[in-house]
């Protein structure tokens, strides 16, 4: 006999287990033995049920005159089954024959025996189903409980990292930040301090403002070394024996008790000088050899590294700008040197006065292009000359002595002031191209009572009448000398009374950037219209300070100034009476 169950949920493995039991109890399998069959059935249906799908239960039973005395049982997955193709599982039990009521009946007793067990059978399923679904409720629940634990404890690890990652990105940014605002400071403070370095072309100046800016803020003291000063004042006070060796190796030292782990600077023993304080030595690099040593004590107990690059590179900075100044000081001394030099003693010539000033430029490198001159021709006559050169410094101050020189060996030939001012033109254009010229030149002759006078782009001369009336001598001049133009530039005259004074001068006088020239001139016409005849022949040389000083009262001289006076003496023969051009 042959029965078979289909079982795919607990309660069909319950069902299924009750009925083997059955079978087994009807066929008279011991209690032990069924006890046994049951717990191996169960289990290998709770793993049937775990591993899901359909599963096939077969039980084969002994009938009558079968002669069989075993209870075959076999659990095998269906097609559709996850564990499809797997081997059966069996089980097998003896049963001895049962004894049968008559008629195939079971008896009174043992029927109700039987309801009894089935009945109780039916309860233990139905309590096996609750049962089973209470454990996979737990379990669901435990499972459940499990994740959330665990996706609670690694959201605290997640936030605990997230905290950490965080606090350190906040000490990132605050380290950053800091950082950049230090170098910033640092930027700026180089930034402003190469920029009042260059202000100066004075290069003790320069030194006095090194110290102003470094202390306190950077040194506490700070001490400059100049090689040749040292040289021109003779034996200086001892130095650091580290300031020695950065003069000699051109690399910074630090001499202290302690490293100073700067880089780019070697470490050295403390200064016997002084034990105590920490120096840092850096020398004054220029392109051929140091010009000195800077010496510095820290404002605390030592630098910061990055302070310290700093204070090297304004070092360096400070060194160029002190080469820059001390070559600009040899070069407007050399310029102002030949300029004097070249400048004429004025020659003494009966009833005509001559006085003469010139101040070179107190801003930048603007000597050297600014001249005067007075000498006499063959024939008797004075030729009185003042000019600019375009430019500045040597150049200027060389073509100058070029043009002066070229100009008293025309006038020797004879000539004209427009006639000298035209071979002048010819001579700058060829032999300077790129170079130009004013000029003012006026002759004067014992014998005639005017004179002949001619610019070449130059601010016209001034007239001072015996009257006290001024009068601005503006016929058209000719063009700058030099420039590419072929040019005749022409003579003018004017008739001079005795008590008459003709000023020459040049632009750096009058001139002023933000005014232009005219009102200049007209400031210098109304300085010498407040002298008497009678101040101008006592005292030409007093007069000529006494014009300058409310000239340039006003002005800071960024350019060389020249005045020629040329002033007829009130007690020589008057002429006919003058008719100036104002």
């Amino acid at each position: 006999m042959k029965r078979t169950w289909r079982i795919s949920t607990v309660t069909d493995a319950a069902r299924a287990r009750i009925a083997v039991a059955r079978l087994a109890a009807a066929h008279g399998v011991p209690t032990l033995e069924r006890t046994r069959l049951a717990t191996a059935l169960s289990a290998r249906l709770r793993q049937c049920l775990t591993k899901g799908g359909t599963w096939t239960l077969e039980v084969r039973a002994p009938g009558r005159g079968d002669g069989e005395d075993l209870l075959d049982i076999t659990v095998t997955p269906a097609r559709d089954a996850s564990a499809a193709g797997e081997p059966p599982w069996r089980a097998a039990v003896a049963c001895p024959e049962p004894a049968e009521p008559p008629d195939g009946e079971v008896p009174g007793d043992a029927a109700a025996l039987a309801e009894a067990l089935l009945g109780a059978d039916e309860d233990t399923a139905a309590a096996l189903d609750r049962l089973t679904e209470q454990e996979e409720l737990v379990a669901f629940h435990r499972e459940e409980l499990h994740q959330t634990n665990q996706g609670v404890l690694a959201l605290h690890a997640e936030l605990d990292a997230a905290g950490r990652a965080q606090r350190e990105a906040f000490a990132a940014e605050r380290k950053a930040r800091t950082e950049a605002e230090d170098a910033r400071r640092r930027l700026t403070f180089l930034a402003d301090a190469s920029a009042v370095l260059t202000a100066s072309l004075n290069h003790e100046e320069i030194v006095r403002r090194l110290s102003g800016l470094l202390v306190p803020r950077y040194a506490g003291s700070v001490d400059v070394w100049l090689f040749d000063h040292e040289d021109e004042r003779g034996r200086s006070a001892p130095r650091p024996a580290a300031a020695v060796l950065a003069a000699r190796t051109g690399r910074p030292q630090y001499a202290a008790d302690h490293p100073g782990g700067m880089p780019g600077v070697d470490d050295r023993p403390p200064s016997a000088l002084d034990p105590a304080r920490p120096l840092l030595c850096i020398p004054l690099p220029t392109r051929r050899a140091p010009l000195g040593v800077l010496t510095l004590s820290p404002p605390g107990g030592r630098w910061d590294p990055d302070d310290a690059v700093m204070l090297i590179e304004l070092t360096r900075r400070a060194s160029i700008a002190i080469d820059n100044a001390r070559r600009f000081e040899h070069n407007r001394d050399i310029a102002e040197t030949l300029q004097r030099a070249l400048l004429t003693d004025l020659p003494t010539t009966p009833g005509l006065g001559l006085a003469a000033r010139y101040l070179p430029a107190t801003r930048g490198l603007n000597i050297g292009g600014d001249w005067y001159d007075a000498f006499r021709q063959p024939d008797g006559g004075l030729i009185t000359v003042i000019g600019d050169v375009t430019g500045h410094g040597l150049h200027a101050a060389v073509m100058m002595s070029q043009l002066r020189t070229a100009l008293r060996a025309y006038a020797v030939d004879g000539g004209s002031p427009g006639q000298l001012l035209t071979r002048l033109h010819v001579f700058l254009h060829h032999l300077q191209p790129d170079l130009y010229a004013t000029a003012v030149i006026a002759r004067f002759h014992p014998d005639d009572p005017t004179v002949t006078w001619a610019a070449a782009g130059h601010p016209p001369p001034v007239l001072r009448m015996p009257d006290g009336r001024v009068g601005v001598l503006d016929a058209r001049p000719g063009a700058m000398l030099g420039i590419p133009l072929r040019q005749e530039i022409d003579d003018h005259t004017v008739r001079l009374s005795p008590g008459s004074t003709l000023a020459l001068y040049t632009d750096g006088l009058v001139e002023r950037r933000a005014r232009g020239i005219d009102p200049g001139i007209e400031r210098l016409a109304a300085a010498l219209g407040t002298f008497a005849s009678a101040e101008l022949d006592a005292d030409l040389e007093g007069a000529a300070d006494r014009v300058l000083e409310p000239m340039l009262s006003d002005s800071e001289r960024d350019d060389d100034v020249c005045l020629l006076l040329c002033h007829i003496d009130s007690s020589a023969r008057p002429p006919a009476t003058p008719t100036p051009r104002a």
